[in-house]
């Protein structure tokens, strides 16, 4: 049966909220040892993919419930594609979404597929942000991370963005590597900070499931970070971007304060995630959410490409929140942000009282330091961002039947 875009969908969208698009592109040059994203190392197929692509864009035309104003091309290794088919995509979902003039079109980049001519060609394209997969500026880390760029080329990368006059762009960096101490980091840090870029994103190494660092893991290969080590990373990160001028927005995500850029310098696409904000999701392995309901596309870019060749839409799944899960969902994803859980917009959308609700665990994190409360709001200090994982836990053992 034709999997379509779902009904609840469509009538629950909140419309004062901007819409986002996030873009899948499944093709790498080779895998990460720590990535489980969806992806493939055939570019061979790229050229199909864009042609479902553009069906997948055709069949949803105007069913974004409100005027975008940001476009995410994530993967993957979103570089592997020209400038010449970026701009096709962006010009197909001009025709098909109410895109907004002012849009923020973000380019993920892998530092080996850069150099000045083609980011100046991006430029041109419509992409109007850069996201340069940096990762680390140490050798021997982006070899245990599988990466397939040399500290040169991610500094090259930094230096032709600004060539290419993008005045907002990001770096991403993983720290928690085994062997990474609290000097190397630390240097990777200040070097980073001189090239000054907007947005600095910093994500503690994981072992998912399945993925070869997961497996060497496993079978005593490698040793896990301590956590004691770990959380000295993270305080330390907290400190020194702070200390440069960078806003920790989101506990992964640092964003420059300068008059003009702050809160702009801020991802406006990824706050959609942290913000019940709509967004749509194209390319195989892609979700969107619209209204209460998550919907997301088979995780195979054969069976992607079939569906839609047949006239079908690639959705395999769909998840209608119900009010327990929606409040569940604020919990875990307002306490990752530097703004923290809303009152007005919890009681509002989820009918009960915030701080009524929860006054004994606010009091309790407010005798260890871990939270920051005012009468509007509830967010985590840095120390309580190190346990939003058992914090959230805490909360949501709280919540009453609803």
């Amino acid at each position: 049966m034709p999997a379509k875009i779902p009904e609840e969908a469509k009538c629950k969208a909140d419309p004062p909220r901007r819409s986002g698009i996030y873009i899948h592109v499944p093709f790498c040059l080779k895998k990460c040892r720590y990535c489980d994203f969806y992806s493939i190392t055939d570019p061979g197929f790229i050229e199909s993919y864009l042609n479902a692509l553009s069906i997948e864009i055709r069949h949803l035309s105007g069913s974004t419930p409100a005027p975008v104003d940001s476009i995410y091309f994530g993967g993957g290794t979103p570089s592997l594609l020209t400038p010449g088919q970026i701009g096709r995509i962006i010009g197909e979902c001009k025709s098909a979404f109410d895109i907004l003039p002012d849009s923020e079109i973000t380019l993920e980049m892998n530092p080996k597929t850069a150099d000045e001519g083609v980011l100046t060609e991006y430029r041109a394209s419509g992409i109007n942000r850069i996201n340069i997969g940096v990762q680390s500026l140490e050798a021997w880390e982006l070899e245990f991370l599988g990466r397939i760029h040399a500290p040169s080329d991610a500094e090259d990368a930094i230096q032709w963005v600004k060539v290419a006059v993008f005045d907002n762009y990001g770096v991403d960096l993983i720290y928690g590597i085994p062997g990474q101490t609290v000097e190397s980091w630390t240097a990777i840090l200040r070097r980073i900070v001189e090239f000054s870029p907007n947005h600095i994103s910093c994500y503690m190494l994981t072992y998912e499931p399945g993925t070869p660092l997961d497996l060497d893991l496993r079978s005593k290969k490698i040793r896990k970070m301590s956590e004691e080590l770990a959380a000295h990373l993270f305080l330390t990160t907290d400190s020194i971007l702070e200390e440069y001028g960078y806003d920790h927005y989101e506990i992964s995500n640092f964003a420059q304060r300068r008059e003009g850029v702050s809160p702009g310098a801020r991802s406006l696409h990824n706050r959609k995630y942290w913000t019940f904000s709509p967004y749509l999701g194209l390319g195989p392995g892609a979700h969107s959410f619209i209204g209460d309901t998550r919907f997301w596309n088979v995780k195979d870019l054969d069976r992607y490409m079939h569906l839609l060749s047949r006239g079908e839409l690639p959705v395999c799944g769909k998840e209608v929140l119900s009010r327990e899960q929606q409040a569940l969902e604020m919990i875990y994803l307002g306490l990752r942000t530097r703004e923290g859980i809303s009152a007005r917009i919890f009681e509002a959308k989820i009918g009960i009282s915030f701080h009524e609700t929860f006054s004994e665990i606010i009091q309790h994190l407010l005798d260890e330091k871990m939270i920051i409360e005012t009468p509007e709001s509830c967010a985590l200090s840095p120390k309580g961002m190190l346990f939003h994982e058992s914090i959230s836990r805490r909360f949501a053992e709280r919540l009453p039947i609803l």
